[in-house]
C-alpha cells in the first residue's frame, strides 16, 4: 500500500512509520517542514495550505496530528489550540482527499477514549454515547471533521486511543522519573478506571484497521483489561521494584491542574475494544503487568 501519515513525529506516528516501512508498504509523511525530503509532503493546516495534487495515488491515509493535550494547564488559548489543531487539519485533509480523481480507499483519523467523558465504573464500547466535558467535545468535533471523506465514499475509521504505554512518550514517560525515585502513588482515591494499550498493540491495531475492510467508524484501541488507577500504581511500582506509598489528594490535582487535572488525571473510562476483538485482532499484551515489563524491557535494550 501507499500510505500517507500525519503526526509522524509523535509517539504513535513515529512507531507506525518505522513499523510500516519494515513491510512492503510505501510510506509518505505529511509534514510542516519547509524542506521536506523525498518521502514528505508539505502542508500548513493553520494557513489552509495543502496541494491536493500531492495526494493523488494514495491507497490510505493515517491522520494522527494534533496538539498534545497533556502538555500544560488548559488555558483558554491552549484549549483553542487543542481543538483547532484537530478540526482544522482534519477538514483541510478530508476536503482535499474528497476532491481527488482517485481518492484513497480509506482514512484512519485518530480520536481518543476521552470521547466518553468521565464514565465512572460502567463499561463503555463503541456504541456508547459521548460524555461531557472538554475532551469529549473535542473528540466529537474531531470525528465529525472527517465528514467530507465519508461523503466521498472513503472508508473512515476513528481509532479511539486509550493511554498508550511507552517510555518514549505520553503518560508513562512522565510517570517514570517519579516512580523510579520511589515517590509514585495513586491519584485521588485511586478508583478511576484507566483504559490503556501498549505502543506495539496500538501500532498493530492501526495496521489491522488499514487491512480489514470490514472495520469502519469508531474503534476502541485499548486493552481488553482496563485497570483502576490504584492497580496501575501498584503494578508500575512492582515493575520498577520501587515502593508506591504516596498519594496525591484530589483537591491538590484540581488546584494545580484545574480542568486538565479533572479530565485527564481523575476521569474514569472503562472502555472495551469490542470491534477489535470481534474482528479477530490478537493483542500482544492483554494484562498490564506483562505490558509494562515488555515496554520497559524494550526501552532498556534500546
Amino acid at each position: 500500500m501507499k500510505v500517507l501519515i500525519t503526526g509522524s513525529t509523535g509517539l504513535i506516528g513515529s512507531a507506525l512509520v518505522a513499523f510500516l516501512r519494515q513491510k512492503p508498504h510505501q510510506v509518505l509523511r505529511l509534514v510542516r517542514s519547509a524542506t521536506p525530503d523525498q518521502h514528505d509532503v508539505p502542508w500548513n493546516p493553520e494557513r489552509g495550505l495543502l496541494n491536493p495534487g500531492s495526494l493523488e495515488g494514495l491507497d490510505a491515509v493515517v491522520h494522527l496530528a494534533g496538539e498534545n493535550v497533556g502538555a500544560g494547564r488548559w488555558t483558554t488559548e491552549r484549549k483553542r489550540r487543542i481543538l483547532e489543531s484537530r478540526t482544522q487539519g482534519t477538514r483541510l485533509l478530508t476536503q482535499a482527499l474528497s476532491g481527488l480523481k482517485r481518492p484513497p480507499k480509506m482514512l484512519i483519523s485518530a480520536s481518543a477514549v476521552g470521547y466518553y467523558g468521565n464514565a465512572g465504573s460502567g463499561i463503555v464500547d463503541e456504541d456508547s454515547p459521548s460524555g461531557e466535558g472538554f475532551l469529549s467535545e473535542v473528540c466529537v468535533a474531531w470525528e465529525g471533521a472527517a465528514d467530507a471523506a465519508r461523503t466521498a465514499g472513503i472508508r473512515v475509521v476513528h481509532p479511539r486511543f486509550g493511554v498508550v504505554l511507552s517510555p518514549k512518550g505520553g503518560a508513562l514517560k512522565q510517570m517514570l522519573p517519579v516512580f523510579r525515585a520511589g515517590l509514585g502513588g495513586r491519584l485521588g482515591n485511586g478508583t478511576a478506571w484507566m483504559s490503556w494499550i501498549s505502543l506495539p498493540d496500538a501500532v498493530s491495531a492501526v495496521e489491522c484497521c488499514l487491512l480489514d475492510e470490514s472495520l469502519s467508524g469508531p474503534i476502541n484501541v485499548v486493552s481488553p483489561n482496563p485497570v483502576t488507577n490504584a492497580e496501575f500504581t501498584t503494578l508500575l511500582a512492582q515493575a520498577l521494584r520501587r515502593p508506591a506509598i504516596f498519594h496525591v489528594p484530589e483537591f491538590i490535582i484540581r488546584t494545580l491542574f484545574g480542568q486538565m487535572g479533572r479530565e485527564l488525571l481523575l476521569a474514569s473510562v472503562r472502555a472495551k475494544p469490542l470491534r477489535l476483538t470481534t474482528s479477530g485482532f490478537t493483542f500482544a499484551h492483554t494484562e498490564l503487568a506483562a505490558a509494562l515489563q515488555a515496554v520497559l524491557s524494550a526501552d532498556s535494550v534500546a
